[in-house]
């Protein structure tokens, strides 16, 4: 979510991470509306994401478990269809996990700035350094849409509300540490990797919004690089 309350800004907006992976891995009640017969282009690997047989057939039970899936990470629509949408988010969950605690491999994130928050939109990730060392994360983000991306480049947290609303949007914007012209870290009650994305906001869990309220204060350090799939 974004906000236009301070210096004029215009709104285009919105632990480690194997934490977070574990709870989507965990398939959320099938709801009661009917599911696809149809097999998806990306059937087999996601079946094999899901642990089922990789048989690239659809089955009932293949069905439900995909429909679980979307329906945890508000994916729609929530059929059972193995698309490019859904494999999408299972592939881009496997890369996260991958990163493991070395998020800053690649050394695109300033390691000269002492404490700086980082954000890595082609991975969806964001973590905390303080030099070369790993502060927090990386955690799952849910960065800006195609039409509203999160801007990239190094700003600084130049305003913190812990009870922000957004004038823009009027939905409350927990923790919020705004860093460029509206664009703020802020706790949202959705899924980290449900689709399209913010309005440009970092969008975080509860967990991690606090955690990030705690570490960084006013004047510190953001960079956010990459690009968002998709955008």
């Amino acid at each position: 979510m974004g906000d236009t309350r301070r210096r004029g800004a215009v709104a285009l907006g919105v632990t480690a991470l194997v934490a977070p992976l574990t709870l989507a891995l965990t398939a959320a009640p099938a709801q009661a509306a009917s599911c696809t017969a149809k097999a998806g282009p990306y059937q087999k690997k996601v079946e094999k994401f899901l642990g089922r047989k990789a048989d690239g057939k659809q089955s009932t039970a293949d069905c439900k478990a995909i429909r679980a899936f979307q329906t945890k990470h508000g994916i729609q629509p929530n059929a059972g269809y193995a698309g490019p949408v859904t494999w999408g988010v299972m592939d881009l969950m496997t890369k996260q996990k991958a990163v493991g605690k070395n998020p800053n491999k690649s050394g695109k994130c300033p390691t000269s700035k002492g404490r700086i928050a980082c954000v890595n939109l082609s991975l969806q990730l964001s973590w905390i350094q303080d030099g070369k060392k790993l502060v927090y994360g990386p955690v799952p983000v849910r960065t800006g849409r195609n039409g509203y991306e999160t801007r990239t480049g190094l700003k600084k947290v130049y305003w913190r509300n812990i009870d922000h609303v957004s004038t823009i949007y009027h939905v409350p914007m927990p923790y919020s540490q705004f860093f460029d012209g509206g664009q703020a870290f802020h706790s949202v009650g959705v899924s980290m990797w449900s689709p399209p994305g913010s309005h440009g906001c970092v969008n975080m869990t509860k967990t991690d919004a606090k955690k990030y309220w705690s570490l960084l204060k006013k004047g510190d350090d953001v960079y956010v690089y990459g690009r968002k799939p998709g955008t």
